[in-house]
């Protein structure tokens, strides 16, 4: 199938862009890679009036660090973060996540701020954004607010984006001295999206453990330090507590069984990179 028609602007700046999102309205739509969208169109289930291209922005290609938090605005590449001198000693979650996002050809095309707006549950970005206590910028011709990433995931592929509104940047906390980061997942087929994928940070508080692709949106859990014996009575209770459903893909039941076993190996890990 082709798209349904649509208006294209190419802006130079982001003023141009943002007073292009704000008279189109609910017509309007930010594109950047593609790689979620112009499939999505492809097949008709979206269908703009217009489409803002924002790859030609160099305010919106860049990422800096500023105190304890890295940037990425909205133009950054997958593959320019994954490349990126100082991911590994950063953001070592991103590190031990990009290779289970998607495939080379989609990450050289594909924007970090373009995944975590398309929201999908099982995506690893927006796992990991979640699991580090990240935020998003959002902008608008008129206010510029920053929201937590847990307040900007607020369903299937839903977000507190509002009409008029683009992803400026999100944030990720710059990896603390100490801490043990780590992250797995199962798929069908390395590249797919994960039927589940677990992400976890231990400090010295206790451990987060994010999870995806069982609930309609990233979810993360707050636990104490845990001993070896203790890991399978909260993990059973993180599992339940999800909205598991049965798909194509796998079953509810499945699921939860790989939250119990993938959760385990996963805070286990980063308990030993702490350690």
């Amino acid at each position: 199938m082709k798209p349904a028609s649509f208006d294209f602007l190419c802006p130079d700046t982001l003023e141009e862009a943002l007073a292009a999102l704000a008279e189109g309205g609910g017509e309007a739509r930010v594109i950047a890679g593609g790689q979620s969208l112009v499939p999505m169109l492809n097949m008709r289930l979206a269908r703009p009036g217009l489409l803002v291209d924002i790859m030609r922005l160099e305010a919106l290609r860049r990422i800096e660090t500023s105190g304890d938090e890295i940037t990425v605005g909205a133009g950054v590449r997958q593959a320019e973060l994954e490349a990126w001198t100082n991911l590994s000693r950063d953001l070592p979650l991103l590190a031990a996540a990009f290779p289970w996002l998607g495939h080379v050809q989609t990450r050289a095309r594909g924007t970090v701020c373009g995944s975590v707006a398309h929201a999908d549950p099982s995506a690893e970005l927006p796992l990991s954004l979640v699991t580090l206590g990240g935020a998003v910028t959002l902008r608008s011709r008129k206010q510029k607010r920053k929201v937590k990433a847990d307040d900007f995931f607020i369903g299937m592929m839903a977000t507190d984006l509002a009409e008029g509104e683009m992803i400026e940047a999100v944030h990720f906390p710059k990896a603390r001295t100490g801490n043990g980061y780590a992250f797995r997942e199962i798929g069908r087929r390395h590249g797919d999206f994960a039927i589940v994928a677990c992400a976890a940070v231990a400090d010295e508080k206790g451990l987060r453990l994010g999870i995806a692709g069982v609930d309609d949106r990233p979810r993360v859990f707050a636990l104490p330090a845990l001993n070896d014996d203790q890991f399978d009575d909260a993990l059973n209770d993180i599992a339940w507590s999800l909205n598991a459903r049965d798909d194509i893909h796998a079953s509810a039941r499945y699921r939860r069984e790989l939250v119990r076993n993938l959760g385990r190996e996963t805070l286990k890990e980063a308990s030993r990179c702490r350690a």
